[in-house]
């Protein structure tokens, strides 16, 4: 890949809490280049967030190496990695301080990096940052607090705080999940504008598979602390070659059929991560699952031969797979 801003290889994040390992996050390995959109796509406690905090520092990884642009992540420091990567969290109103005006949230960051040297200066960048946010004349919204915002525009003061200091990636976690329809399209349509006109590399961490079809680039299937699946958004989410992955893409709503795909309803809840099931993490759940997959672990992805650039964890070969 030309250009990469992030390569994470064997990456791991396990806690212990009440005496049990929790394996948040195993074996983990991507690159995201600069001006690509990544999306991260799995159920709800299968690590995607974890992943996105270490690499903002919010979470120390117990294995595994990250690097920001060719350098170890822990060489970088946090500072300076902080100023080029922002994360956007789910709710944007417990990411901003309640007791401060948009116009002072917009300008924190760059009090804290020591951008701008007059007060005049940093003004101006923030009304920048909102007005590059969707949020125009930004005057209409410098002196309001964040609960006179509808929660579109929260999102957006979020996005322009941490545009205002030139940042270079974003990584976002389930930024729209909690937002209206309507709404959503509108933070979803602002993040792809920055992306082509500022070249904004995003990691893009979502449950909505219907949405990283949309928006990504590439995408990566979590479950369980595990990538099972990953390719291009086209490999992936057209030609899905885990189970997992079709039962997920299975459900998704859609007018038109879907070839092949029969509606598969996986059974139960995804597995408490600290007590990971033997083989195939996924073996519980899968309609599919055979011998070999309650014994052995697909711990590492498997190319699929008839698609370069295109992998899974799963014993299936490929032709029950579905290609």
């Amino acid at each position: 890949m030309a250009d990469p801003i992030i390569e994470v290889e064997d990456l791991s994040v396990t806690f212990h809490t009440g005496g049990s390992e929790v394996q948040a996050v195993r074996g983990i390995s991507y690159t995201l280049g600069r001006g690509e959109v990544l999306g991260i796509v799995g159920e709800s406690g299968c690590g995607k967030s974890t992943l996105g905090r270490v690499l903002l520092g919010l979470e120390p990884p117990t294995g595994g190496d990250v690097q920001f642009e060719g350098a170890p992540l822990r060489s970088t420091g946090l500072r300076k990695l902080r100023r080029r990567i922002q994360m956007v969290f789910q709710d944007p109103y417990q990411s901003l301080n309640p007791r401060m005006t948009v116009g002072a949230l917009v300008q924190e960051p760059l009090q804290i990096h020591g951008i701008g040297k007059r007060g005049d200066q940093r003004t101006a960048m923030a009304v920048a940052a909102l007005e590059n946010a969707g949020l125009r004349p930004a005057a209409r919204y410098w002196e309001r607090y964040p609960h006179e915002l509808s929660g579109g525009q929260r999102q957006r003061v979020v996005i322009a705080a941490a545009l205002v200091l030139g940042t270079e990636g974003l990584v976002c976690d389930e930024p729209v999940s909690g937002l209206d329809v309507s709404v959503r399209a509108q933070v979803i349509h602002l993040l792809m504008e920055l992306k082509r006109e500022q070249g904004l590399s995003l990691i893009f961490i979502t449950h909505d598979v219907g949405l990283a079809w949309a928006m990504c680039d590439r995408v990566a299937v979590m479950y369980l602390g595990r990538v099972v699946e990953q390719g291009t958004t086209e490999q992936v989410l057209a030609n899905p070659q885990h189970p997992y992955t079709r039962s997920l893409l299975s459900v998704v709503p859609t007018p038109y059929p879907r070839a092949g795909l029969k509606r598969e309803i996986l059974e139960g809840e995804l597995p408490d991560a600290s007590q990971v099931p033997s083989g195939c993490r996924f073996h519980p759940r899968c309609p599919q699952a055979f011998d070999r997959c309650p014994v052995d672990d697909p711990h590492e992805l498997i190319p699929v031969a008839t698609d370069p650039g295109h992998a899974r964890a799963c014993w299936l070969d490929e032709t029950d797979a579905g290609v």
